[in-house]
């Protein structure tokens, strides 16, 4: 199951590392973002192994749109889950809004001259 969301990076935690039972070395990182919706959330996203490193450059603040999996699973009857992130884009300024793109003067067509004669047919 894979899902997207926009929201501005609210906090992010320190790296996480150690050790497997099976002697594989594991990094983590967390951090948090605050959706803009009418009742904003705050949501956690869990970044793992090399993917740790689509938060370097990302301070507090900024707009992204993370996205994710969701992952359940049962320990001793008991459920926890995990949201994973895999991809973290920057939202540009331009990208922000909803309303029409911006156009230059160089967008608008040249006036047709109907005396010069170039009709088509």
């Amino acid at each position: 199951m894979a899902l997207s969301v926009k929201g501005r990076i609210n906090q992010i935690l320190k790296p996480e590392t150690g050790v497997s039972k099976a002697g594989k070395e594991w990094s983590k990182q967390e951090f948090v973002i605050e959706t803009e919706e009418q009742f904003p959330r705050k949501v956690c996203f869990t970044l793992f192994g090399d993917k740790t490193s689509l938060i370097n450059g990302l301070t507090a603040g900024e707009e992204v749109e993370v996205a994710f999996n969701i992952e359940s699973r049962d320990y001793n009857g008991k459920w926890f889950h995990n949201i994973n992130a895999w991809k973290i884009d920057k939202v540009s300024a331009n990208q922000s809004h909803d309303g029409p793109p911006e156009y230059s003067m160089n967008d608008i067509p040249p006036e047709v001259d109907e005396d010069a004669g170039d009709l088509p047919f």
